[in-house]
């Protein structure tokens, strides 16, 4: 693969990016205590990230479509790296709430020009995987990000924290400055142009598949822990234990996504990770109390729903290949709907039944997802057929 080192130092962005959406939620009660806030108000400011990304990424992204690609990740990461000092200095929770904005939407996009600016690095055949490359950055924020980050807030403070993430997103930078080159878009891109892009059916029922999927995912996720004590009366060390293999399981998902995408197609690859979510999300819920037996279906499941993401972001790319930033930027904001739609629904699981329940409604909404796939192959085929026709 042609310029590795770099597009390992883009994952190693996506990683610190991250850690710093994900590290409210290990250091909550230590953020609402300083800022004299509630628990419940403290949660906005992991809202207001989400959102920030999930909204305001794809219109900056619009907007600068016809800028050069490099300055776009250059000034994002700049912005990016500014926000975590300013938060070392903000005593408010406004000032606070203000600095997870500008993470927000500096972070998302430099992760969705990134992932761009990746596949342009790269060898054709190589796309899937450089992306993938960056989920594993993205993925394994979780797996060390969030806990080591955790551990360095008890020593340093948690604004400490964001100083030294600030300082370490340095190196990315100079990586980006240095060996990264100018890229931009052969032909002017315009708004009506963009636009048309969201007429394409199959990338409305691409996005589609990404909100079902990763809201299937959330659903159970987020309540990963009240599900494992209510199915095997497990200890917090041992579902700590079992979410740091869920974690590490997601990283390699990730690699195994991205390798597949490349061998086999994305289409191929989604079809098969969606598969096995379904089939392991049914028989966890028919599993009972078999510690064993839930540790392995747990890891497929994570494996299976973190390779779907590289395959995803490819089979978009082939779609826009001019301007992949743009059905990325989407993408990536369906993923975070994905995430709050996963988590509500899983709430109102919760509060109405079972929490034992959640296994299947998150396994029907992975199905909506394969619906939603099999809808975007046969409108290709039929697409084909009609286009075959003209020509004769």
């Amino acid at each position: 693969m042609k310029n590795k080192t770099v597009i390992y130092l883009l994952a190693l962005a996506a990683f610190l990016i991250g850690t710093i959406e994900y590290i409210i939620t290990g250091i909550i009660q230590m953020v609402a205590t300083d800022l004299s806030v509630s628990t419940s108000v403290a949660g906005l400011l992991v809202t207001s990230f989400a959102l920030s990304a999930a909204i305001g990424a794809p219109i900056v992204i619009a907007l600068t479509i016809n800028f050069d690609r490099k300055k776009i990740l250059l000034s994002m990461l700049i912005i990016f790296i500014l926000s975590n000092f300013i938060t070392f200095f903000s005593h408010s929770f406004e000032m606070v709430l203000f600095t997870r904005i500008l993470q927000g939407l500096s972070g998302g996009i430099a992760i969705v020009v990134a992932m761009a600016v990746a596949t342009r690095l790269v060898e054709n055949e190589k796309r899937g995987s450089a992306i993938g490359i960056i989920l594993m950055g993205l993925s394994s924020s979780l797996v060390v990000g969030v806990p080591l980050g955790t551990f360095l807030s008890e020593i340093m403070g948690w604004r400490g924290l964001f100083v030294l993430i600030g300082l370490i997103t340095i190196i990315p930078l100079l990586a980006v400055y240095r060996s990264v080159p100018a890229i931009k878009e052969q032909e002017p891109v315009t708004i009506g142009m963009q636009l048309s892009i969201l007429k394409d059916k199959r990338i409305v029922l691409a996005v589609a598949v990404t909100l079902f999927y990763v809201g299937g995912y959330s659903t159970l996720f987020t309540y990963l822990t009240p599900f494992l004590q209510a199915s095997a009366n497990l200890t917090i060390a041992e579902i700590s234990g079992i979410l740091l293999l869920a974690g590490i399981c997601s990283f390699i998902g990730s690699s195994i996504g991205g390798i597949a995408a490349d061998k086999k197609g994305p289409k191929f690859t989604i079809f098969t990770g969606l598969i096995l979510q379904i089939l392991m999300l049914i028989l966890l819920a028919l599993i009972g109390g078999n510690l064993v037996g839930i540790i392995a279906v747990i890891m497929i499941w994570m494996i299976a729903t973190w390779s779907t993401s590289p395959a995803q972001q490819l089979y978009l790319v082939t779609l826009v290949p001019k301007s992949p930033d743009i059905a990325l930027s989407v993408n990536t904001s369906f993923i975070q709907f994905g995430f709050a739609l996963g988590s509500g629904l899983g709430g109102l699981v919760i509060m109405d039944t079972s929490v034992l329940n959640l296994s299947w409604v998150s396994a029907g909404t992975v199905v909506l997802a394969l619906l939603m796939t099999l809808m975007l192959v046969a409108f290709e085929r039929i697409s084909s057929s009609k286009t075959l026709m003209e020509k004769c």
